[in-house]
């Protein structure tokens, strides 16, 4: 067997131009549509264009692969013209989900999903066109070049990386509804390279092509909020005005000036008995149409209703403590905190649009001076909390979680993780306290999940009796629990409850609670509500929370336990909203109409992996038609590329989102996790790509040397990981930055070589396209499959389930076998 021919034609160089580009324009386009979903509808609802994306591909395939000898003798024309239908489809599609009236809301409700699963059907039918032909470009450069596989698949990944990183820079400079236009140029610009006859054909096509597409994206159907994103109604109140813009890849940030906006502060309803006045006017400020802050007004700073708040307990139980504040929440908490009394006050703010307002400004709200008391840290809450347990002279009376901080910005879930409450409890003075905010407007089981965790963490600190060390109060939609490193002194239970008195708050556990003769003196009544049947079950006034708290914080069932997921949250499973049991479908079903938005994404992952795993399928069954089409030269029946491809497909991906967690963690940012993780595995991926085509005479030792890298990186990950992570939280950004970049590169050179090696392997027939789409296939399946996994088993599930994947790839591969591409010095295809 001898090697592949190294020299390439400088003709054949040239027509790989034209796929790098399109992968460009592709992936490009992509990301456009998954940021189109985030700003205008939910990003859960962001799965469906991946989903979209590798259907077309894998149909693209399978269908070469019917045609593939029509396809190969028309490949030079239709190599021509396929940019300029692409750039069509593209503009046509994004057209039409820009008038599409899916309402998400409407999908909660029993009267109305069905009309809603059409409108779903409707994004489907603008899409899959436009991924469609661009698959089948891909997969007819495959099959024209047969010989140089390993170099065709780096282009197509590299011009995928970089098309990525396209597009996240463009979010710098456009607004998200912009970047398809943009993203249109690349694609036309492909057969301008494309050596050959029909050149010029092409050429003119795609020019005229983006013309018409761009005028059919300008002056159609503007994309547009949709009304049940929170942006909405405040941009269409009278007399609103949008103050300050700012583009981010994270996201899109409008600053809004209206009569509505004002701090979203849970206050008692003795507010004006106490004499004390109501919370300020204010600007808001939404990401991609949600709202995640309030920013001051001129004069508008004052914190004077702070003792009316049920975030102020801490600071009546510890007079002028040294505050760690998680959650500037626009410099609203620093002035609530010194208004109640706080000495020393230390912030994190993770959000980086927010930590720029509040330092220097946005728009008309200006910066703070924050004072010789105040001081903004670096990092995310676990990385100062980890520096300040390591420094006795840093340690805090009082670490306060603001209510707008977990969903201010997505890496900040890990604040509520056991082995974050550790590194508090760590950082705090031995009559310290942690106070973490809880929403109870759906349901109560967010407050048993953040008791759970905190129990957690208290028995890993040596604590025996965890519920000694934690209180609950609440107001009617909001609960605070205080969670100390020592058992609450009669002086500390004493003091919350005259401070709950005065203000109308409920104490739904203490140590000693007597839960009936509570129950006569609520002020705000919660009730016990069955899921399953969603009828109240208790009698008169009631404090769910105070039902159950006990046998969570003793690790107890409970009727809750039972119903819901209430585990602790970990860094490997550190998902907030994760609380609905998905083992329960018909429960779930039922009670469609009561779930909380935010746990809507899981059951959206179902359904994706559910059509995906049937697309997949139906791809696995393509070679079942082959048979049925004459042929001159019938190929042989094979069985490894059924076991090959698919797991190279979810194996690539499912490493790929554990890397992509794991660095939103560790930057404490998670669009730059995505940029950086994306664009490097693809980009070193396409090098190791490059490898394939010089190991070709030995797959198998190649295949091994591949599988070896990947096992030592994830047993090196597993076993060193969390541990590098955590002693290097305190580095800058940009170290930090280099150190995912040097974890991502070396198993992202390894992982790029099986997929090449095996398409060699396949040979020039039908198997070559079908194997690509094949590979496709079980991609789509791996995005909802890594999802569901990381929610309900975690994160390393992902690795040892890549890591098999990789081991049965490498035992599927054959050692090697005569094919013409491997054996017969032939020229490469004549790119034409």
């Amino acid at each position: 067997m001898v090697g592949p021919v190294t020299g390439l034609s400088k003709s054949t160089r040239a027509a790989l131009i034209p796929l790098f580009l399109v992968a460009l324009g592709v992936v490009g386009i992509e990301n456009a549509l998954t940021r189109y979903f985030a700003v205008a509808k939910w990003s859960e609802y962001g799965y469906w264009i991946i989903s979209i994306v590798m259907a077309g591909f894998a149909l693209s395939g399978v269908a070469v692969a019917l045609f593939r000898d029509t396809v190969e003798r028309h490949g030079a024309w239709l190599r021509a013209v396929l940019p300029a239908t692409m750039v069509l489809a593209a503009a046509l599609g994004y057209e039409r989900i820009a008038r599409n009236p899916f309402n998400p809301l409407q999908l909660q409700n029993p009267t109305t999903w069905a009309d809603q699963l059409l409108n779903i059907a409707g994004y489907y039918g603008a899409l899959l066109p436009f991924f469609f032909l661009a698959g089948l470009y891909i997969a007819l450069i495959f099959i024209l070049n047969p010989r140089e596989i390993g170099r065709v698949y780096a282009y197509d990944l590299i011009g995928a990386g970089l098309g990525s990183a396209l597009a996240l820079a463009l979010m710098f400079l456009v607004h998200p509804f912009l970047l398809a236009p943009l993203l249109l140029v690349p694609l036309a610009l492909a057969p301008l390279f494309q050596p050959g006859r029909f050149s010029t054909l092409g050429g003119a096509l795609a020019g005229g092509a983006l013309v018409l597409g761009e005028a059919i994206l300008l002056l159609g159907t503007p994309p547009a909020y949709s009304e049940f994103k929170a942006v909405y109604a405040p941009m269409n109140t009278r007399g609103a005005e949008v103050v300050a813009e700012v583009r981010r890849p994270r996201g899109h940030y409008l600053m809004l000036d209206n009569f509505t906006e004002r701090v979203d502060a849970d206050v008692s309803n003795n507010a004006s008995m106490m004499e004390v006045e109501g919370p300020p006017a204010t600007y808001g400020l939404y990401r991609d149409g949600s709202r995640i802050a309030a920013l001051p007004k001129a004069g508008g700073l004052g914190g004077g209703y702070a003792d009316s708040a049920l975030s102020a307990a801490p600071y009546m139980l510890r007079p002028r403590a040294g505050v760690l504040i998680l959650g500037a929440s626009g410099g609203f908490r620093l002035a609530e905190a010194r208004a109640l009394g706080a000495e020393r006050l230390l912030v994190v703010e993770s959000e980086p649009v927010l930590k720029h307002a509040l330092t220097h400004g946005l728009g008309p709200s200006r910066g703070l001076a924050l004072g010789d008391d105040v001081r903004l840290a670096e990092g995310g809450p676990l990385a100062v909390a980890r520096a300040a347990g390591a420094a006795p002279g840093e340690r805090f009376d009082v670490i306060d979680v603001s209510s707008d901080f977990i969903d201010a910005a997505p890496a900040n879930v890990t604040a509520l993780t056991v082995e974050a409450m550790q590194a508090y409890l760590a950082a705090l003075d031995p009559d310290g306290m942690v106070s973490v905010p809880v929403s109870i407007r759906d349901f109560p089981v967010y407050a048993f999940r953040i008791m759970a965790t905190a129990r957690e963490a208290l028995i890993r600190a040596g604590v025996e009796r965890p519920e000694d060390h934690v209180m609950v109060y609440r107001s009617a939609w909001n609960a605070r629990i205080l969670i100390s490193p020592t058992p609450w002194s009669e002086a500390d239970v004493t003091a919350l409850e005259t401070f709950a008195a005065a203000r109308s708050f409920d104490i739904s556990w203490r140590p000693g609670l007597n839960i009936e003769a509570a129950r006569a003196g609520l002020f705000n009544d919660l009730p016990v509500v069955s899921f399953e049947s969603g009828t109240v079950i208790s009698q008169g006034t009631d404090d769910a929370i105070a039902r159950e708290a006990e046998a969570v914080l003793q690790g107890r069932d409970s009727p809750s336990s039972r119903a819901f997921n209430i585990r602790p949250q970990t860094l490997d499973r550190p998902a907030y909203y994760a609380s609905l049991r998905l083992d329960r479908p018909t429960t779930l079903i039922h009670r469609l109409e009561v779930l909380p938005q935010a746990e809507i994404g899981a059951l959206v992952n179902l359904v994706v992996l559910a059509q995906a795993a049937l697309i997949a399928l139906l791809v696995l069954a393509a070679p079942l038609m082959f048979r049925k089409r004459k042929v001159a030269a019938p190929e042989p029946r094979r069985l490894w590329p059924v076991l090959y491809f698919p797991s190279l497909g979810l194996g690539f991906l499912l490493i790929e989102i554990f890397l992509i967690d794991k660095a939103a963690f560790y930057l404490n940012d998670y669009s730059s996790a995505f940029a950086l993780v994306l664009t490097s595995m693809l980009i070193f991926s396409g090098l190791g790509s490059l490898i394939a085509g010089r190991v070709v005479a030995l797959p198998k030792v190649a295949s091994f040397v591949s599988l070896i890298v990947v096992l030592g990186w994830i047993w090196l990950v597993f076993t060193q990981g969390e541990a590098v992570m955590l002693s290097t939280l305190d580095q800058p950004a940009w170290t930090r930055g280099l150190l995912v970049l040097a974890a991502a590169a070396p198993v992202s050179l390894a992982l790029g070589l099986p997929f090449p090696l095996g398409l060699i392997q396949v040979g020039e027939g039908r198997m070559l396209p079908w194997a690509w789409g094949l590979n496709g296939a079980f991609s789509v399946v791996a995005t909802p499959l890594a999802n569901l996994m990381s929610r309900e088993v975690g994160f390393s599930s992902l690795l040892m389930v890549g890591a098999a994947l990789y081991v049965l790839a490498f035992l599927a591969l054959p050692p090697g076998r005569q094919t013409r591409s491997t054996l017969d010095p032939l020229p490469v295809s004549s790119p034409a």
